[in-house]
């Protein structure tokens, strides 16, 4: 059974999945925007020119709070994912270590500049000698 939770693990944390649920999660919250922005902006315009509905000046400010409270709701769910998503980038992180940098396989020669193999007594291409 440890197993198993530790291959859950492994499978939630791996980049792509987190990336998948942050998606559907953003995507949920940017429905609302485009919803707000339907109910509150373009149906009340349609009515206005299709002669059906007239509309006071407050009720324009209440459309354009409930959109505008549609927005800064997305804004602050982006944040807390960022937010959240570096904390769990960060604890990933702790567990491991820097990789150190490969040791160099090639050097540059000293009279044709091409690459040459580290070990080379003698260069290839121009066939010049070689100091150690």
């Amino acid at each position: 059974m440890k197993k198993f939770f530790e291959e859950f693990k492994k499978f939630a944390l791996r980049g792509n999945v987190m990336d998948m649920a942050v998606g559907v999660i953003v995507g949920g919250a940017f429905s609302n925007i485009v919803t707000s922005l339907t109910d509150n902006f373009i149906n009340p315009l349609l009515n206005v020119i299709m002669g059906s509905a007239t509309y006071t000046w407050e009720d324009v400010g209440a459309f354009a709070s409930a959109f505008l409270a549609a927005v800064v709701n997305f804004i602050i769910m982006a944040f807390i994912l960022f937010c959240l998503m570096r904390g769990i980038n960060k604890l990933l992180s702790l567990g491991k270590k820097k990789e150190e940098p490969a040791a160099p396989t090639t050097k540059k020669c000293p009279f044709c500049k091409t690459d040459i193999a580290i070990d080379a007594t003698r260069c290839p291409h121009c066939t010049s000698q070689l100091e150690k």
